[in-house]
C-alpha cells in the first residue's frame, strides 16, 4: 500500500493529476493545491524544499527553542528569507552529505561517534511555501510524513504544530485551522538527530511527505481494517474465506449526519466479488467503528510463490453523495507457528529464510529512493531469501508493499520496549501509551508480508518480571489493534526464564547462541521458536589476505576482513544456518545481515566506517556467503568457486580454495590437472590447498546426473570501464531510479578483480546523479559526488530522473581505459 496514509492506496502525483484531482506547482517553492473538490485529494510533498544546517543555532538551542523562535531573525517567523538556503527535494538525508572525520568532539561519546560511522552530526532546518485556494475552506486537511529523523518540530505560520521524538514513525498533523486560504502558509520543520542512534541513521526528512484535503465526514487516519480469515486453507492453494472489515468514520462536520459505507473485495481483473452496505448515525464531533463481514469463497491464497493481492474499496456516502473513498491491498492466508514443527504458511511446512537489514544503502544513506527499496528486495529474493526482519524499526511504508507483492514474510518491530527512547529500557520505563507500537500496527496490519509483530531487540531486562509486565502491556495493545497475528520479541539472554519474556511471548525470538535451541524446546515444548538473528560473519567483497590478528584474518590496517567463512562476529554461516535447517522445530532464521550498512564498524574503529556483517555490501554486490545461502536456500545449481586468480609475487605459495556448492561432488582442476574430487556434504563448504600458478581453476560438480562447470581465471591489467542499469526504460516523475553496476575490465572483457581505478562520472540529459558507492568499507570517499574509485573491481551509480521526458547518458571515464557508457530512457 503506498504512502503512508496506505489505506488510501496513494496514487502518486502524476496519476492524480492525469485524472484531473490535483496538481501541484514547486516554482518559488509553493506547493499549490488543487481548487477541485474531490473525495479526497492527494499531494505530494516532496518537491521543492529550502533547507540549511545549523544556521548558527546550535547555541541559542541550549536554552529553549520556545524563546529563541520569538526573535524575529529565525526560520520559525514567517517572513523570514531564505532565498540562501539550499533547494531540495525529500526524501532527503543530509548528513550523508557531510564528510567523514576521525575527531570526535567535545561532549560527544566516542563509541557512539564511531557507531554512527564517523558522520559528524548537527541540527538543520526545512521550509517549504503551501498555497491554499479559498475553495478548500469547509474541508479537513492534514499534512503527513512517512519519516523523519530525528526529535523533530514542526510549525506553520509561526504557529507550533507539534513535535516527534521518533525517526522512524510515521505521523500526521491536522493544519485546518492554522492553514490560511488565498495566500502563502509557510512550513517550518527543524530536526536535531544528535540525541538518538544506534548506527548510522542519518538526518533529515528521509521519507515522503503529502498534503490530504477531504470532507469533514471521512475514513479515519488508519481506519480500515481488513482481517480476513482462513478456517481451512485446502489445497494451500484456494480455500474459503471470510473477511472482517473495521471501518472508523468520522464526522468532523457541524451536523449530525446518517452517513453509509459500502465495502467492496476487488480482483486483479476489477471484478467486484463482495460488497456490504452498512448505514450508521454520526452526531457531529464523533467517530465510530462500522463493522462487517464479507464472505470469499475459494480466494486466491496469498504466498511466497502467488503473492495475490485483492483491493478493498471503502466508500463513505452521505445523503447519497460520495464525501470519503480509499482503497486497501490485501491478501488472504493462513499462518500459524508449530511448537514441534516450525512456520507453516497455508498449511504448508515452510522453513523461514530471512535477513535483517537496516535502512541504509550506498550514495543515498538513509533517503532511499522507492525503486532502490524493491531493487534490494529482488536482490535477496534471487538468492533464496523469503523472510525480512525490520531492525529494530518500523520501516517505510512503500517497504512492505514491496514485501506484499514480491511475497516476503515479515517480521515487523518496534523500536523500544515500553515507552522510551533510550537505548536500554529500565524497569521503571512506562508501558501505558505505548505511542509508537500504536502507530506501527495502525499503519501496518493490513499488510499480509506480516507474520509476527515483535515488541523490541536486546533488552537487558528481559527476564525480568518488570520486563514481562511491559511485555503483557504491549502484547495487550497489539491484540486491541490486531488480533490476528502473534507477537514476538528478539532476546539475547534469559531465554529459559519463567519471569520474563518467554511467559508472555506467543512466539520466542532467539538471537545467536544456536546451543540454546534444544534446552529451550525442551523447558518450553508448547513454545514456537524463530531464530530473529543469526551469524553476524564478518567479512569484506573481495579480500582474502589470511595475515592474523588477534582473532582475526584479513588486513587490520585496512580495515579489512578475509572473505573466507573464518571471522566470526557471532557464528559463522554454516555454524548458523545448520542448526536452523536440521531442526524441525525452529521455525526459521533472519540472518544478520542482508547487506553491510554505515556504522557499527565492530570489532574495529577507524578507518572503518561501515559494518561488515551483511553476505551483500552496502551497494548490493555478493560476498562469498552470497552463494552459500543461496545453495542451501535454494534448488538452483550452484557452484562458487574463490578467491580470485590474480596472485603476482605469490607464485608456489598455497592459496586456500573455497567452494559453495549444492553439487553431490565437485572436482577441481588447475590448469588441465585435476587436484582431487570431493563429496559435498550438506550446508557446509569444500576446500583445497592449491599452490598459485597464473591460469585457470575449474570446477566441476555433478548435480543429480549433470555436469556443471565453473571457471576463476588470471586476468590482464585494467583495459575497459563498462557500466551496466539494471533497467533503462525510467518514468519521468523525479523519483525513479536506475542502479548502474561499473566494472573494471581487461583486454579480453573479464572482471579484474584487484582494480581499484579512479572514476569520473558525467551525466547529460534530464536525470540526476544521486549517490555513488564501491562497498569498501573503509573509503572515505564522499557518497555524493561525481567520482568514485572502484573497489576490487566494481563501484555503483545510482542514477535517478527528473520531471522531464528524454534519453540521458552516464560516462565513466578512468585514466587509460576505455570510458564506459549507459543510455537510459525517461518517460
Amino acid at each position: 500500500m503506498k504512502g503512508l496514509f496506505y489505506l488510501i492506496g496513494l496514487l502518486t502525483l502524476s496519476l492524480l493529476t492525469a485524472a484531473g484531482l490535483t496538481a501541484q506547482e514547486t516554482n518559488n517553492n509553493i506547493s499549490t493545491v488543487s481548487q477541485t473538490t474531490a473525495p479526497r485529494e492527494i499531494v505530494s510533498f516532496d518537491s521543492d524544499w529550502r533547507f540549511q544546517i545549523g544556521i548558527d543555532t546550535d547555541a541559542k538551542l541550549a536554552t529553549t527553542l520556545e524563546d529563541w523562535h520569538r526573535q524575529q531573525d529565525t526560520p520559525v517567523n514567517p517572513s523570514f528569507d531564505d532565498h540562501s538556503w539550499q533547494r531540495v527535494d525529500v526524501p532527503h538525508d543530509y548528513v550523508i552529505e557531510g564528510a567523514f572525520d576521525a575527531k570526535v568532539d567535545k561532549g560527544v561519546d566516542p563509541e557512539w561517534y564511531k557507531n554512527h560511522g564517523y558522520h559528524p552530526l548537527k541540527s538543520a532546518w526545512y521550509r517549504k511555501s503551501i498555497s491554499m485556494p479559498s475553495a478548500a475552506k469547509g474541508r479537513k486537511i492534514w499534512l503527513e510524513f512517512d519519516g523523519v529523523f530525528s526529535n523533530s518540530r514542526y510549525w506553520l505560520n509561526g504557529r507550533e504544530l507539534g513535535s516527534q521524538y521518533s525517526g522512524y514513525s510515521s505521523f500526521r498533523y491536522d493544519i485546518t485551522d492554522t492553514v490560511k486560504y488565498g495566500e502563502a502558509n509557510i512550513l517550518t520543520v527543524h530536526v536535531d538527530p544528535r540525541y538518538d542512534g544506534w548506527w548510522y541513521e542519518g538526518g533529515g526528512i528521509y521519507r515522503h511527505v503529502r498534503l490530504v484535503t477531504l470532507d469533514p465526514v471521512h475514513i479515519a487516519p488508519w481506519g480500515v481494517f481488513v482481517a480476513p480469515a482462513v478456517a481451512d486453507p485446502s489445497d494451500g492453494v484456494r480455500a474459503d474465506a471470510k473477511v472482517a472489515v473495521t471501518t472508523d468514520v468520522a464526522n468532523q462536520s457541524d451536523a449530525d449526519v446518517m452517513a453509509t459505507v459500502l465495502s467492496e473485495v476487488i480482483d486483479k481483473s476489477g471484478q467486484v466479488l463482495a460488497a456490504d452496505k452498512a448505514v450508521q448515525s454520526l452526531s457531529a464531533g464523533a467517530q465510530k467503528n462500522i463493522v462487517q463481514q464479507l464472505p470469499l469463497d475459494k480466494a486466491i491464497l496469498w504466498s511466497l510463490e502467488n503473492p495475490y493481492l485483492y483491493r478493498l474499496r471503502s466508500t463513505v456516502s452521505v445523503s447519497s453523495k460520495v464525501v470519503d473513498q480509499v482503497t486497501t491491498n490485501f491478501g488472504v492466508r493462513h499462518v500459524r507457528f508449530d511448537a514441534d514443527h516450525g512456520f507453516f504458511l497455508n498449511g504448508k511446512s515452510i522453513k523461514i529464510k530471512g535477513v535483517n537489514c537496516h535502512q541504509d544503502h550506498a550514495g543515498v544513506g538513509v533517503a532511499m529512493p522507492d525503486r532502490l527499496m524493491e531493487w534490494r528486495l529482488e536482490r535477496l529474493k534471487e538468492m533464496g531469501c523469503n523472510g525480512f526482519r525490520f531492525s529494530h524499526n518500523p520501516v517505510a511504508p512503500e517497504l512492505l508493499d514491496f514485501c506484499d507483492r514480491l511475497g516476503i514474510l515479515v517480521i515487523a518491530e518496534n523500536r523500544h520496549l515500553g515507552d522510551t527512547y533510550a537505548d536500554q529500557s529500565s524497569e521503571n520505563t512506562p508501558a501505558v501509551e505505548h505511542r509508537d507500537l500504536t502507530s506501527l500496527v495502525l499503519r501496518d496490519r493490513n499488510h499480509p508480508s506480516i507474520i509476527l509483530w515483535s515488541l523490541c531487540n536486546e533488552q537487558w531486562i528481559q527476564g525480568s518480571p518488570a520486563a514481562a509486565a511491559m511485555a503483557k502491556a504491549m502484547k495487550q495493545r497489539i491484540y486491541e489493534l490486531d488480533g490476528t497475528r502473534p507477537v514476538t520479541a528478539a532476546m539475547n539472554g534469559s531465554w529459559t526464564s519463567r519471569e520474563g519474556f518467554p511467559s508472555v511471548l506467543d512466539v520466542v525470538g532467539l538471537n545467536y547462541n544456536p546451543g540454546v535451541y534444544s534446552k529451550f524446546h525442551t523447558e518450553f515444548p508448547a513454545k514456537p521458536m524463530v531464530a530473529t538473528e543469526i551469524a553476524s560473519e564478518l567479512c569484506t567483497r573481495g579480500v582474502y589476505d589470511m595475515t592474523r590478528w588477534e582473532n582475526y584474518w584479513g588486513n587490520k590496517d585496512r580495515g579489512h576482513f578475509a572473505a573466507y567463512s573464518i571471522n566470526i562476529g557471532g557464528n559463522t554461516v554454516e555454524d548458523a544456518w545448520r542448526p536452523v535447517a536440521e531442526n524441525e522445530y525452529m521455525g526459521g532464521a533472519f540472518v544478520w545481515s542482508g547487506f553491510d550498512y554505515k556504522g557499527e564498524p565492530r570489532p574495529l574503529g577507524w578507518p572503518c566506517i561501515n559494518s561488515h556483517y551483511g553476505f551483500m555490501d552496502i551497494c548490493g554486490f555478493p560476498k562469498d556467503s552470497y552463494y552459500y545461502y543461496k545453495a542451501w536456500w535454494t534448488d538452483k545449481p550452484v557452484l562458487h568457486v574463490f578467491p580470485h586468480w590474480n596472485w603476482l609475487g605469490k607464485e608456489g605459495q598455497e592459496i586456500p580454495v573455497w567452494v559453495h556448492s549444492n553439487c553431490q561432488e565437485v572436482e577441481l582442476f588447475l590448469n588441465g590437472i585435476s587436484l582431487g574430487k570431493q563429496t559435498v556434504k550438506p550446508r557446509q563448504h569444500l576446500e583445497w590447498k592449491v599452490k598459485y600458478a597464473p591460469g585457470k581453476i575449474v570446477a566441476k560438480g555433478l548435480r543429480d546426473g549433470k555436469l556443471i562447470e565453473t571457471t576463476v581465471e588470471t586476468t590482464g591489467d585494467p583495459a575497459e570501464v563498462r557500466l551496466t542499469a539494471d533497467r533503462t526504460a525510467l518514468t519521468a516523475d523525479n523519483n525513479d531510479i536506475a542502479v548502474v553496476t561499473l566494472e573494471i575490465l581487461d583486454a579480453e572483457g573479464r572482471l579484474v578483480p584487484v582494480a581499484n581505478n579512479e572514476v569520473a562520472f558525467t551525466l547529460t540529459g534530464p536525470g540526476k546523479l544521486i549517490g555513488v558507492g564501491n562497498g569498501d568499507c573503509s573509503s572515505h570517499e564522499p557518497d555524493k559526488a561525481s567520482r568514485r574509485s572502484a573497489f576490487n573491481g566494481l563501484a555503483q551509480a545510482i542514477v535517478q530522473t527528473s520531471t522531464k521526458s528524454g534519453n540521458f547518458t552516464l560516462n565513466a571515464e578512468a585514466a587509460g581505459l576505455k570510458t564506459g557508457t549507459v543510455t537510459l530512457t525517461s518517460k
